[in-house]
Protein backbone atom coordinates (compact mmCIF):
# COMPACT_ATOMS: atom_id res chain seq x y z
CA UNK A 1 0.00 0.00 0.00
CA UNK A 2 1.16 3.39 -0.66
CA UNK A 3 1.37 5.80 2.03
CA UNK A 4 -0.44 9.32 1.85
CA UNK A 5 0.50 10.72 5.44
CA UNK A 6 -1.99 13.96 4.36
CA UNK A 7 -4.60 11.62 4.48
CA UNK A 8 -4.43 10.52 8.01
CA UNK A 9 -7.47 11.93 10.27
CA UNK A 10 -9.27 13.25 7.03
CA UNK A 11 -12.87 12.75 7.26
CA UNK A 12 -14.63 10.90 4.52
CA UNK A 13 -18.02 10.44 3.91
CA UNK A 14 -18.95 7.55 1.77
CA UNK A 15 -21.87 6.49 -0.05
CA UNK A 16 -22.65 2.40 -0.90
CA UNK A 17 -20.06 1.55 1.70
CA UNK A 18 -21.17 -1.21 2.35
CA UNK A 19 -19.80 -3.67 -0.65
CA UNK A 20 -18.18 -3.61 -4.08
CA UNK A 21 -16.14 -0.53 -4.87
CA UNK A 22 -17.43 1.51 -1.62
CA UNK A 23 -16.47 -1.23 0.60
CA UNK A 24 -13.13 -1.54 -0.91
CA UNK A 25 -12.77 2.71 -0.42
CA UNK A 26 -13.58 2.37 3.13
CA UNK A 27 -10.89 -0.19 3.75
CA UNK A 28 -8.09 1.90 1.56
CA UNK A 29 -8.97 5.06 3.66
CA UNK A 30 -9.13 3.40 6.84
CA UNK A 31 -5.95 2.01 6.22
CA UNK A 32 -4.60 5.46 5.12
CA UNK A 33 -5.86 6.58 8.89
CA UNK A 34 -8.32 8.40 7.63
CA UNK A 35 -11.88 9.07 10.07
CA UNK A 36 -14.69 7.49 7.17
CA UNK A 37 -18.71 7.62 7.49
CA UNK A 38 -20.12 5.16 5.28
CA UNK A 39 -24.03 5.40 4.30
CA UNK A 40 -25.60 2.45 2.81
CA UNK A 41 -28.98 0.72 2.95
CA UNK A 42 -27.37 -2.39 3.84
CA UNK A 43 -24.81 -2.55 6.91
CA UNK A 44 -23.68 -5.83 7.36
CA UNK A 45 -20.46 -5.46 6.03
CA UNK A 46 -20.11 -2.36 7.25
CA UNK A 47 -21.24 -3.83 11.00
CA UNK A 48 -18.16 -6.11 10.18
CA UNK A 49 -15.49 -3.12 9.27
CA UNK A 50 -17.01 -1.40 12.07
CA UNK A 51 -15.85 -4.01 15.02
CA UNK A 52 -11.95 -4.00 13.45
CA UNK A 53 -12.37 0.24 13.29
CA UNK A 54 -14.08 1.12 16.85
CA UNK A 55 -12.47 4.65 16.53
CA UNK A 56 -12.25 5.72 13.21
CA UNK A 57 -15.44 3.78 11.28
CA UNK A 58 -19.32 5.33 11.65
CA UNK A 59 -21.96 4.23 9.44
CA UNK A 60 -25.90 5.35 8.84
CA UNK A 61 -28.25 2.91 7.32
CA UNK A 62 -30.27 5.10 4.95
CA UNK A 63 -32.26 4.86 1.72
CA UNK A 64 -30.27 7.69 -0.21
CA UNK A 65 -33.18 8.25 -2.42
CA UNK A 66 -35.30 8.92 0.65
CA UNK A 67 -34.67 12.53 1.07
CA UNK A 68 -36.14 13.09 4.74
CA UNK A 69 -33.82 9.99 5.68
CA UNK A 70 -30.90 12.08 4.07
CA UNK A 71 -31.78 14.97 5.97
CA UNK A 72 -31.58 13.14 9.31
CA UNK A 73 -28.09 11.57 8.55
CA UNK A 74 -26.77 14.87 7.25
CA UNK A 75 -28.03 16.55 10.41
CA UNK A 76 -25.95 14.39 12.62
CA UNK A 77 -22.43 14.92 10.34
CA UNK A 78 -20.52 17.79 11.06
CA UNK A 79 -17.43 17.34 9.30
CA UNK A 80 -16.15 16.34 5.92
CA UNK A 81 -13.01 16.90 3.80
CA UNK A 82 -13.63 14.10 1.35
CA UNK A 83 -17.18 13.08 -0.06
CA UNK A 84 -17.31 10.13 -2.04
CA UNK A 85 -20.15 9.73 -4.01
CA UNK A 86 -19.88 5.81 -4.61
CA UNK A 87 -23.29 4.77 -4.32
CA UNK A 88 -25.05 2.85 -7.82
CA UNK A 89 -27.52 0.41 -8.85
CA UNK A 90 -26.99 -1.88 -12.87
CA UNK A 91 -30.19 -1.80 -15.27
CA UNK A 92 -29.08 -5.81 -16.23
CA UNK A 93 -28.44 -4.05 -19.50
CA UNK A 94 -31.83 -3.43 -20.61
CA UNK A 95 -32.24 -1.90 -23.82
CA UNK A 96 -35.13 0.79 -24.52
CA UNK A 97 -37.96 -2.05 -25.29
CA UNK A 98 -37.32 -3.57 -21.81
CA UNK A 99 -36.84 -0.77 -19.87
CA UNK A 100 -40.23 0.26 -17.74
CA UNK A 101 -40.70 3.86 -16.40
CA UNK A 102 -40.58 2.47 -13.26
CA UNK A 103 -36.78 0.96 -13.81
CA UNK A 104 -35.74 4.43 -15.64
CA UNK A 105 -36.96 6.71 -12.38
CA UNK A 106 -35.12 3.94 -9.99
CA UNK A 107 -31.38 4.07 -12.21
CA UNK A 108 -31.86 7.79 -12.62
CA UNK A 109 -32.84 8.24 -8.15
CA UNK A 110 -30.41 6.00 -7.38
CA UNK A 111 -27.28 6.84 -9.69
CA UNK A 112 -27.72 10.90 -10.04
CA UNK A 113 -30.44 12.70 -8.00
CA UNK A 114 -28.87 10.67 -4.85
CA UNK A 115 -25.25 12.10 -6.18
CA UNK A 116 -26.84 15.37 -6.78
CA UNK A 117 -28.71 16.01 -3.30
CA UNK A 118 -25.37 14.51 -1.04
CA UNK A 119 -23.27 16.91 -2.78
CA UNK A 120 -26.11 19.90 -2.00
CA UNK A 121 -26.57 19.19 1.55
CA UNK A 122 -23.31 18.57 2.47
CA UNK A 123 -21.14 21.38 0.46
CA UNK A 124 -21.79 23.60 3.22
CA UNK A 125 -19.57 21.96 5.29
CA UNK A 126 -16.54 21.33 2.83
CA UNK A 127 -13.76 24.03 2.77
CA UNK A 128 -10.95 24.64 0.87
CA UNK A 129 -8.86 22.06 0.00
CA UNK A 130 -12.48 19.50 0.27
CA UNK A 131 -12.38 16.65 -2.41
CA UNK A 132 -14.67 15.71 -4.05
CA UNK A 133 -14.70 12.28 -6.46
CA UNK A 134 -17.49 10.43 -8.28
CA UNK A 135 -17.92 7.44 -9.40
CA UNK A 136 -18.54 7.04 -12.80
CA UNK A 137 -18.09 3.97 -15.71
CA UNK A 138 -16.87 3.77 -18.72
CA UNK A 139 -20.84 3.52 -19.44
CA UNK A 140 -20.36 7.05 -19.15
CA UNK A 141 -18.09 7.23 -21.64
CA UNK A 142 -19.19 4.77 -24.81
CA UNK A 143 -22.14 2.75 -25.22
CA UNK A 144 -22.23 -0.91 -24.36
CA UNK A 145 -21.50 -0.91 -20.44
CA UNK A 146 -24.83 -0.60 -19.29
CA UNK A 147 -28.76 -0.53 -20.38
CA UNK A 148 -30.30 2.67 -21.63
CA UNK A 149 -31.32 3.80 -18.37
CA UNK A 150 -27.69 2.39 -16.56
CA UNK A 151 -25.46 4.14 -19.46
CA UNK A 152 -27.75 7.45 -19.76
CA UNK A 153 -27.40 7.82 -15.60
CA UNK A 154 -23.61 7.23 -16.07
CA UNK A 155 -23.31 9.92 -18.74
CA UNK A 156 -24.97 12.39 -16.47
CA UNK A 157 -22.71 11.46 -13.27
CA UNK A 158 -19.86 12.64 -15.74
CA UNK A 159 -21.73 15.68 -16.83
CA UNK A 160 -22.31 16.37 -13.34
CA UNK A 161 -18.74 16.13 -12.21
CA UNK A 162 -17.10 18.42 -14.92
CA UNK A 163 -19.85 21.07 -13.96
CA UNK A 164 -19.54 20.98 -10.53
CA UNK A 165 -15.42 20.92 -11.00
CA UNK A 166 -16.07 24.25 -12.85
CA UNK A 167 -18.12 25.76 -10.13
CA UNK A 168 -15.98 24.92 -7.00
CA UNK A 169 -12.56 25.63 -8.82
CA UNK A 170 -12.38 29.08 -7.30
CA UNK A 171 -13.26 27.28 -3.98
CA UNK A 172 -10.55 25.63 -3.79
CA UNK A 173 -12.35 22.44 -4.11
CA UNK A 174 -11.51 19.63 -5.89
CA UNK A 175 -13.80 17.65 -8.04
CA UNK A 176 -12.93 14.73 -9.90
CA UNK A 177 -14.42 11.12 -11.21
CA UNK A 178 -13.57 7.13 -11.92
CA UNK A 179 -14.82 5.33 -14.63
CA UNK A 180 -14.57 1.59 -13.87
CA UNK A 181 -14.72 -1.19 -16.31
CA UNK A 182 -15.17 -4.19 -16.00
CA UNK A 183 -14.76 -4.70 -11.80
CA UNK A 184 -15.43 -7.94 -9.77
CA UNK A 185 -18.24 -7.19 -7.37
CA UNK A 186 -21.36 -8.44 -5.76
CA UNK A 187 -23.06 -5.64 -8.34
CA UNK A 188 -21.65 -7.99 -11.19
CA UNK A 189 -22.10 -11.17 -9.55
CA UNK A 190 -24.48 -12.63 -12.44
CA UNK A 191 -21.83 -12.90 -14.70
CA UNK A 192 -19.54 -15.04 -12.51
CA UNK A 193 -22.76 -17.30 -11.88
CA UNK A 194 -22.86 -21.15 -13.88
CA UNK A 195 -19.51 -21.46 -13.48
CA UNK A 196 -18.64 -17.85 -14.54
CA UNK A 197 -18.84 -18.38 -18.28
CA UNK A 198 -20.06 -14.60 -18.88
CA UNK A 199 -16.95 -13.06 -16.90
CA UNK A 200 -14.95 -15.33 -18.84
CA UNK A 201 -16.28 -13.88 -22.07
CA UNK A 202 -16.40 -10.62 -20.93
CA UNK A 203 -12.74 -10.59 -19.42
CA UNK A 204 -11.93 -11.49 -23.49
CA UNK A 205 -12.90 -8.34 -24.37
CA UNK A 206 -10.92 -6.36 -22.06
CA UNK A 207 -7.39 -5.55 -23.70
CA UNK A 208 -5.64 -6.48 -20.70
CA UNK A 209 -7.42 -9.90 -20.36
CA UNK A 210 -8.96 -10.00 -16.98
CA UNK A 211 -11.80 -7.93 -14.63
CA UNK A 212 -10.39 -5.89 -11.98
CA UNK A 213 -10.85 -6.19 -8.23
CA UNK A 214 -12.60 -2.93 -6.28
CA UNK A 215 -9.51 -2.21 -4.90
CA UNK A 216 -7.49 -1.67 -7.64
CA UNK A 217 -10.46 1.09 -8.55
CA UNK A 218 -10.46 2.29 -4.72
CA UNK A 219 -6.54 2.74 -4.78
CA UNK A 220 -7.14 5.37 -7.50
CA UNK A 221 -9.81 6.99 -5.55
CA UNK A 222 -7.21 6.97 -2.86
CA UNK A 223 -4.65 8.95 -5.01
CA UNK A 224 -7.57 11.64 -6.11
CA UNK A 225 -8.11 12.36 -2.67
CA UNK A 226 -4.19 13.25 -2.25
CA UNK A 227 -2.11 15.75 -3.06
CA UNK A 228 -0.39 13.66 -5.78
CA UNK A 229 -3.98 14.79 -7.59
CA UNK A 230 -3.87 18.72 -6.28
CA UNK A 231 -3.92 19.78 -10.41
CA UNK A 232 -6.33 17.54 -11.67
CA UNK A 233 -10.22 19.16 -11.96
CA UNK A 234 -12.71 17.62 -13.71
CA UNK A 235 -11.05 14.90 -15.08
CA UNK A 236 -12.45 11.59 -15.04
CA UNK A 237 -9.97 8.48 -15.16
CA UNK A 238 -11.16 5.65 -16.44
CA UNK A 239 -10.09 2.43 -15.09
CA UNK A 240 -11.28 0.09 -17.33
CA UNK A 241 -8.02 -2.13 -18.38
CA UNK A 242 -8.33 -0.50 -21.49
CA UNK A 243 -11.50 -1.07 -22.74
CA UNK A 244 -12.08 2.40 -24.20
CA UNK A 245 -9.27 2.73 -26.04
CA UNK A 246 -10.26 -0.17 -28.49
Amino acid sequence: MVNYPELKNKYVLLTGANSGIGLAQAREFLGQGAKVIGLDCNVDQMQQLKAIYTTNFGYYQVDLTDEKQLDTVIGKISKVDILLNTAGVLDDYQPIETTSINLWQKILATNVTTMFNVTKKILPLLAEGSVIINMASIAGMVAGGGGIAYTTSKHAVIGFTKQLALDLAERGIRVNGIAPGCIDTPMNAKDFANGGEMAKSVAKEVPIKRWAGAEEVARVAIFLASNGASYLQGTIIPVDGGWITK
